[in-house]
């Protein structure tokens, strides 16, 4: 049994929380102009510095326009988010996706894994591949869900490095909270040996230099995530 660490929320936090939500449940819809900052703080009883900086966040993470001499609008998050947009979707939803949400961050996972197994098969040293063994036995080791997801994450972030295409490791990166909690809910459904097994099975094909397997190995396991006996929605 594991138990998550507690603690107290910010002023700004929970006011970011606030206007977030009602964002996405719809109470304060695309398109609508917020009230002023000073009454925005008159009603909630915070200063205008919680006003200001929680706006500063709501539009870094794709949900609030703020114009000059304008004001502050509801952004279009649905189109034009970003990253920090779903990965606040995500939070809102209690850490979990709608089906289509997670279908496409699949589908992206998918080209992304066979772009970098195909590369690595082709082009890697048998030094680059023996080098995941460690991160293989890290993600075998690991007591924790928490530290079982870490380290298969640190395991699929160094196939993309020793890929040799300097972008996939990037966007690996900056999926990296989306991807985490969706595999945390995987283990929690099904134990972190199941996302030990994905992981073996991956590098043993990479280790074999076999492309058309890894292919399956990843499709099997994305579609199994998807429709099979392993969903995560």
């Amino acid at each position: 049994m594991e138990f998550q660490k507690l603690s107290a929320l910010s002023l700004k936090e929970m006011f970011i929380r606030q206007i977030r939500d009602m964002i996405l449940s719809g109470q304060m819809p695309v398109g609508s102009r917020l009230p002023s900052e000073r009454e925005i703080a008159r009603q909630m009883q915070v200063s205008r510095a919680v006003v200001n900086s929680g706006f500063s966040e709501l539009e870094k993470q794709g949900f609030l326009e703020v114009l000059p001499r304008q004001g502050v609008f509801v952004a279009d998050y649905g189109k034009n988010g970003n990253i920090n947009t779903l990965n606040a979707i995500m939070e809102y939803h209690g850490d979990t996706l709608g089906q289509v949400e997670i279908h496409s961050i699949i589908e992206v996972r998918r080209a992304l894994e066979h772009l970098a197994t195909d590369s690595i098969i082709k082009n890697s040293s048998n030094e680059d591949i023996l080098g995941l063994e460690g991160l293989l036995e890290e993600v075998s080791a690991a007591k924790t869900i928490d530290d079982t997801v870490l380290a298969t994450f640190s395991f699929h972030h160094k196939l993309s490095v020793i890929s040799g295409n300097s972008i996939i490791p990037l966007i690996y990166i900056s999926f990296k909270p989306v991807v985490t909690q969706l595999w945390k809910r995987f283990c929690l459904r099904y134990g972190k040996e199941a996302l030990y097994d994905s992981v073996l099975c991956l590098y043993k094909c990479i280790k074999e230099r076999d492309a058309k397997a890894a292919r399956r190995c990843t499709d099997k396991q994305l579609n199994e995530a998807l429709e099979g006996g392993h969903q995560i929605f």
